[in-house]
Formats: structure tokens, C-alpha cells, sequence
């Protein structure tokens, strides 16, 4: 008897057809894939956005507080100093002549009297054209 050789199944060959379709498949992969990296890196992008605006209105709050503290404690202190500077100044304002302005009342400025503004009385003529040759 003589041996038979069996072949094979074509299932389990590999032809240049399957290496085209195992190509196109990881193309087809490789770009689902792009697509999604690039919608979560949008989706970090914005997440990163609103973090940097929610620091930025802490910080905008925090100095804005601060502000307000300073001059809670600021102000009183420069009313009380003007009050003394003007108690030590109105005996010399007194012996100069010179009589301290009432607060509330101050003296209207004086507005510029306006110019009338010159206007061209005729207009001018256009320039005379020349003739052309035929």
C-alpha cells in the first residue's frame, strides 16, 4: 500500500489575501483607537479648563478677601491720621489767612470757553480735465 500524502486544509495556509485583510483590520484598530485617544484627551483637556478657572476664582476670591481685610484695618487709621493733620494745620492756616474749605463744598471749575470752528465758505472747484487725442 502505498502512503497517501494529504494536503493541508486551506483554512490554515497563509496567502497573501489574509495578510491584506490582517492589514485592513489593524488599520480599521488603529483608527478606532486615534479617535478615542483623541475624544479622552479632549475630555482631559476640558476637565483641565474648568480646574484652572475654579483655581483661578479661588485665588481672584482669596486676594479679594484680603483686600477687604487690609482695608478694614487700614482705613480707620488713615481718618484718624488726617483728622490729626488737619487739627495741627488749621492754627497755621489761621495766623496765614487762609481759611480751610468746608467739606461738601467745593468750587465749580470754569469750563473753556469753546471756539467756533472755521468752515471752508466755498468748496473747491474740480481741476479742469484735458482733452485726450484721438
Amino acid at each position: 500500500m502505498a502512503a497517501v500524502k494529504r494536503k493541508k486544509p486551506a483554512a490554515s495556509e497563509t496567502t497573501l489575501r489574509h495578510v491584506w485583510l490582517a492589514g485592513l483590520g489593524l488599520v480599521v484598530l488603529a483608527r478606532r483607537e486615534a479617535i478615542a485617544a483623541a475624544g479622552r484627551s479632549i475630555g482631559r483637556v476640558d476637565a483641565l479648563q474648568q480646574r484652572v478657572r475654579d483655581f483661578a476664582d479661588d485665588a481672584r476670591s482669596n486676594v479679594r478677601g484680603g483686600i477687604e481685610n487690609v482695608r478694614d484695618q487700614v482705613e480707620p487709621k488713615v481718618v484718624k491720621f488726617s483728622a490729626e493733620v488737619e487739627a495741627r494745620l488749621a492754627p497755621v492756616l489761621d495766623k496765614l489767612g487762609l481759611k480751610k474749605p468746608k467739606r461738601g463744598q467745593r468750587k465749580a471749575r470754569k469750563t473753556a470757553a469753546k471756539k467756533p470752528q472755521s468752515r471752508r465758505v466755498a468748496a473747491r472747484k474740480p481741476a479742469a480735465r484735458r482733452a485726450r487725442k484721438a
